[in-house]
């Protein structure tokens, strides 16, 4: 690694020392290396931070910052993000995996196609034991060259965890940061579309893990949900239908801030009022973990094969 990295990596945490371990090794064995991991641990109660300080001791491109008491996930997102040096910046949760060559495909994408902001990879929901649960077919045009065709199709189409991707850090300093109301998440990756076009590398690189403790397993109700974004959420001041309000002027808001011509600005509106006076498709805004599960064998792929830091070990 070089006294100034070229990829940051945040990881925001919160008690979570049943995987963390796992996702620390899945990312300091990557083949790609100019890197630095800062890690931000939300005032964990659990093993968390002996872990942390254990990787931090034995691999200097590990940072790891402990808040004084948990701020919730979305605050420690942006907290993280704050105490990066990279010119590019992914997120990472403490629970995915990541195949070996992760970082250096998406790297190389944003290297050969300057006008890309964001390159992520195909993926897969694995279970807690790191069993593919879930193939996931990624089908929204965030590539297209249009800003108000891939801000439809993220209104209108299912999936996408483009949220984890490898980004162009000046771009996502000149973004909202991640809110905290219903699907936050998903407003602020409209917004980051419409200042330029994502690249996904044709391969099975990714894999996110669901698992009882998830935080959207633990938290299935809307007001618990944005509660754990951010405990201020709490309290009467914050009911269902304003965190809705919030959802939907996240993208009003969105559109509003960007860089775009008058005539895309209108009609990236367009799409909104579309996607507002009628219902979605069915499935769209479907978590792909929620769906049938399959046998990982039609995939004709091995999760152990592909995640780093397994190779080799006993």
């Amino acid at each position: 690694m070089t006294a100034q990295p070229r990829l940051s990596i945040g990881l925001p945490v919160y008690n979570g020392e049943e995987y963390l371990a796992e996702s620390l090794d899945a990312l300091l064995g990557q083949t790609y290396e100019d890197f630095e991991l800062v890690i931000s641990d939300n005032a964990s109660t659990d093993g968390t931070a002996d872990i942390c300080r254990r990787y931090a001791a034995r691999d200097p491109r590990v940072r790891y910052l402990r808040l004084p008491r948990n701020i919730g996930a979305a605050p420690n997102h942006t907290h993280v993000f704050t105490r990066c040096r990279g010119e590019l910046f992914k997120w990472a949760s403490h629970d995915d995996l990541y195949a070996r060559t992760l970082l250096e495909r998406c790297v190389q994408a944003l290297d050969e196609r300057p006008e890309v902001i964001l390159a992520h990879s195909g993926q897969a929901v694995i279970d807690g034991d790191g069993r593919v649960k879930v193939p996931y077919a990624y089908g929204l045009a965030t590539d297209s060259p249009h800003a108000p065709e891939r801000f439809r199709s993220l209104l209108f189409e299912p999936g996408g965890d483009d949220f984890y991707g490898v980004m162009r850090a000046d771009v996502l300093r000149r973004v909202k940061p991640h809110d905290s109301y219903h699907h936050a998440d998903r407003t602020f990756v409209a917004e980051l579309t419409l200042h330029g076009p994502f690249h996904q590398v044709p391969e099975l690189l990714y894999f996110r893990r669901d698992h009882p403790a998830r935080a959207e397993r633990a938290n299935p109700g809307k007001r618990a949900r944005c509660v754990n974004l951010d405990p201020r959420r709490a309290g009467p001041l914050h009911p269902t239908p304003r965190l809705l309000a919030e959802y939907v002027w996240g993208f009003v808001a969105a559109v509003r801030r960007a860089p775009l011509s008058p005539a895309d600005r209108r009609a990236c509106y367009r799409h909104l009022a579309a996607w507002l006076t009628s219902r979605a498709r069915p499935g769209a805004g479907e978590r792909v973990e929620d769906r049938a599960p399959v046998d990982p064998e039609r995939l004709g792929v091995s999760v152990d094969a592909l995640v780093a830091g397994r190779e080799g070990r006993s």
